[in-house]
């Protein structure tokens, strides 16, 4: 196959606070803020994005925090659960670090990896994934390399029609199927990060989009030339594409699957350091050219955000 995506590029979610979600991202789980921007479809909200110090594709988890927004309801037609991965020996710590700040957390394991299942203040479903690797994350406050986290595993997929999303995952992601257990279907894809994806075999109840529930997951393409050949397959496998369109970090085309879940391809370039210094990503507000002219609106209409470390 011609076109195989490496993974999950971000995953983007709704929340109704601003600073409570920066609060836990960067001040509980270490995570950098790395671009405070704004929803480029409704840039009334902030659109703000985590990751590693450099925003790289594969490590990201990103917020359209609205405080009117109501709760929704996880279910089909969604990402169900963001899944982040940790060297396995820094569990113990994660343990700890998790009961320090009330956080509630159950053990498991999926598919032979140790877990560690919480949610975020929410109520957005989240997995700790200890893995086994020489890879280490980025030191951030009182969170060394040894426990940081490294960047998405992978996340799981909860379809309305389980058996046709893994044909998208195959068919058209080009990801391969590896194994079967526990009410799972597995994926890889060739990716180093964001590279594990599950889709939940028993359909959940119906999802309601709202505050704690994923909006949208976006697959990685090399580039923009690869996004307009993926547009292409997207269109001869019978879906409908959006045109694409420019989110000033990357460029991005949206389709639904057919289990009803919001996909995107988004490119790896140019990046967060496009508009803003390697060193000083996520100080401070970044609006695209076509809102330049109102920055004081925005920055009248946006709460104030506190920085936060670990």
């Amino acid at each position: 196959m011609s076109l195989v995506t490496k993974g999950i590029h971000h995953i983007t979610s709704m929340v109704n606070s601003a600073q409570r979600t920066l609060d836990f991202y960067s001040g509980v789980l270490g995570l950098r803020l790395v671009k405070k921007t704004v929803n480029f479809d409704r840039p009334e909200v902030y659109h703000l994005y985590f990751g590693d110090s450099a925003g790289a594709p594969g490590t990201l988890l990103t917020f359209f925090p609205w405080a009117n927004q109501p709760h929704g309801r996880i279910g089909t037609g969604q990402v169900g659960t963001a899944r982040l991965a940790v060297p396995d020996v820094s569990l113990g710590f994660w343990r700890e670090r998790l009961k320090a700040f009330d956080i509630p957390f159950q053990a498991g394991s999926v598919f032979g990896e140790p877990v560690l299942f919480f949610e975020d203040p929410d109520g957005l479903r989240l997995d700790l994934v200890g893995i086994q690797t020489e890879t280490r994350g980025e030191a951030f406050g009182a969170i060394g390399r040894e426990q940081a986290i490294i960047g998405l595993a992978g996340a799981v997929l909860l379809s309305s029609q389980p058996e046709r999303t893994a044909d998208v995952l195959r068919d058209l992601l080009g990801m391969e199927e590896i194994a079967r257990d526990k009410g799972r279907i597995r994926f890889r894809s060739s990716g180093e990060k964001g590279s594990l994806i599950d889709i939940a075999i028993h359909p959940e109840i119906r999802g309601l989009m709202g505050a704690g529930t994923v909006h949208h997951i976006a697959w990685r393409a090399k580039d923009e030339a690869e996004l307009l050949r993926w547009r292409e397959r997207i269109m001869e496998q019978g879906f409908t594409p959006t045109e694409v369109k420019n989110r000033n970090y990357f460029e991005a085309v949206y389709f639904k699957e057919p289990g009803e879940i919001l996909f995107e391809i988004a490119t790896d370039p140019p990046g967060f350091a496009v508009d803003e210094a390697t060193d000083e990503l996520g100080d401070h507000l970044m609006l695209p050219p076509w809102l330049e002219s109102e920055r004081d609106r925005f920055e009248d209409l946006l709460p104030a955000l506190e920085p936060r470390t670990p």
